[in-house]
């Protein structure tokens, strides 16, 4: 670490495996969620299809919609995930990019075959983005809070 410098930035392995388990459990907990209620509501079964089947994500009927509904959302939410486990908005890119790899990773596995389905790219490239983008915005604003300074600062706590 180098003297002068605000935060940390000592490279801890241990750290960054914790926060990248628990950002896909998050995740993939509330993505769970969010299409288990898509799928009621559409009346489809529940299955793991709708989250790793790539050919589940077409605008066809009412329950292919309602899963790229739960996708997006998701996303929304993985930003308060990011802002709560990683609180860092430089890292949010990095953490956001390691959930989608991830995901490609296992949907690749899932299929036994890569993804070929464009909107499946372009669905996944946008949630990437709002995750990022909302979590880098959330991140900013606990970052650029006013630090409290000089004698009233002495007299009051702080939730720095």
């Amino acid at each position: 670490m180098k003297g002068g410098t605000f935060r940390n930035t000592q490279w801890d392995p241990t750290l960054l495996s914790s926060q990248i388990v628990s950002m896909q459990f998050c995740v993939y907990f509330t993505l769970g969620l969010l299409v288990f209620v898509a799928n009621k509501l559409s009346g489809d079964n529940y299955s793991l299809d709708h989250l790793f089947e790539y050919h589940e994500i077409h605008i066809y009927d009412l329950g292919g919609r309602l899963v790229i509904c739960a996708f997006v959302l998701n996303a929304f939410l993985a930003s308060l995930a990011l802002w709560c486990i990683v609180r860092r908005a430089k890292l949010c890119l990095d953490f956001s990019c390691t959930f989608h790899v991830l995901h490609l990773l296992f949907c690749w596995w899932y299929n036994r075959s890569f993804p070929d389905n464009a909107s499946w790219w372009l669905l996944n490239v946008i949630t990437g983005t709002i995750m990022c983008i909302g979590g880098e915005f959330l991140c900013l604003q606990t970052e650029m809070k006013e630090i409290p300074v000089g004698y009233a600062a002495l007299n009051q706590k702080s939730d720095v």
